[in-house]
């Protein structure tokens, strides 16, 4: 590459990065708020809730990185014109592929990006997160064991924890158990765990008393203990196995599912969907670049209107976005649209392409843009002239 070509793939990676980052910091927080339950409800610590969080940002990414690259591209073209930089590459006598490289260098990588984050990382990212999510469903202390409530485990137990550390010790442990016939028994204890030893689940308390009460004669003896275990595995939660949706499995997954897996006996049509999706992700980055540079690659002066050709490459890419997804909701119940997913993007590639190889629009693209600079222009020059000021900003 030349110096200027290193220049703007430059600036463009660092737009992306940049604008990355904080449409990922947005979707994320949002993303997070609808978790916050595993941190109020659930019991578990805020390391635990960021990091199950985390799991889906694969996703995310993927979901937002061919926007990032519009945002970015516009951006850095619009800084190259208004600095007049492509009017001097362009006055030199260079062809646009001087432009046009690093732009189509740019949009390879983050297609390439796409496709390592749609066929690997986020349904790894996802599948892990339902794992976790399980979890977080049949763990015990995140589902009867809350600091500072009295929680039923089941008739005749009761359980009460002052608090809960993050390590997981139970402080100020109080259980009440009169399910049996002819004794209540009450343990107090200053500190306990629940572990899992030998296909058990067991509260292990420390320091702490056995009240027993004899229902008969109501009489009470109390024995004192340095560590007692109580055998909770009958109470533990059952459902441990996960069942992953079609966005959650991996590719061979997709491809050759198991034979005794239900959901995907059941659902055979969204996996197929899911499958044409993730292939069709990484073209939407090259097709954006290319409709991003028909419009804004050409340069202007800086008397020329570029917010028009900005607006139409922003809404032509973003109804080409949401197509794809309309498509995509079709595909299960019409097998047979799976192949437009593939065909909107490789279609809008293919018609960009001639038009830069022709050096020109589409003529009725061109007249509706210069119509319409035109009328900026002119709305531009009275709203100036109301203001009493010449058109070209002289009072």
């Amino acid at each position: 590459m030349t110096t200027f070509e290193r220049y703007v793939l430059r600036r463009l990676t660092a737009a992306f990065a940049l604008t990355l980052a904080a449409l990922a910091g947005v979707v994320w927080a949002t993303q997070a708020l609808r978790q916050l339950d595993l941190v109020t409800s659930k019991g578990q610590t805020i390391i635990q809730f960021v990091g199950m969080t985390l799991l889906a940002m694969p996703f995310l990414l993927l979901a937002i990185a061919p926007f990032a690259l519009l945002i970015a591209l516009i951006v850095v073209l619009n800084t190259l014109s208004n600095d007049s930089e492509l009017i001097v590459i362009n006055a030199s006598g260079a062809s646009r592929t001087v432009l046009m490289r690093p732009v189509i260098s740019f949009a390879i990588m983050v297609s390439l990006f796409c496709a390592t984050l749609s066929l690997s990382l986020a349904p790894l990212g996802l599948s892990t997160l339902r794992d976790e999510i399980t979890r977080v469903r049949v763990d015990l202390v995140a589902n009867i064991v809350r600091p500072g409530r009295f929680i039923g485990i089941e008739d005749g137990l009761t359980f009460h924890i002052r608090n809960r550390s993050g390590d997981g010790q139970l402080d100020g442990l109080l259980m009440h158990d009169d399910r049996a016939e002819d004794t209540v028994f009450t343990y107090e204890a200053a500190r306990g765990r629940i572990v899992e030893a030998a296909g058990r689940t067991l509260l292990v308390m420390q320091d702490g008393t056995i009240q027993r009460r004899t229902r008969a004669t109501g009489s009470i003896s109390i024995v004192r203990f340095q560590s007692y275990a109580f055998d909770l595995s009958n109470m533990v939660p059952t459902g441990r196995t996960s069942i992953y949706k079609a966005s959650e499995r991996s590719l061979m997954d997709l491809l050759a599912p198991s034979a005794d897996d239900t959901y995907a006996r059941d659902n055979r049509a969204r996996l197929v969907a899911e499958l044409h999706d993730r292939l069709s992700q990484p073209l939407y980055p090259l097709a954006f670049a290319l409709i991003v540079f028909v419009f804004a690659g050409q340069p202007k002066t800086t008397r020329q209107n570029r917010n028009f050709a900005t607006l139409s490459a922003l809404t032509l890419a973003i109804l080409l976005r949401s197509a794809g997804f309309g498509v995509l909701t079709l595909v299960p119940d019409m097998p047979s649209a799976r192949f437009a997913l593939y065909a909107l993007p490789l279609a809008a590639i293919l018609l960009c392409s001639w038009a830069i190889a022709a050096e020109r629009r589409p003529s009725w693209i061109k007249r509706l843009i210069d119509a319409l600079e035109l009328f900026a222009e002119r709305i531009e020059g009275r709203l100036q002239k109301l203001r009493g000021r010449h058109p070209n900003g002289v009072a």
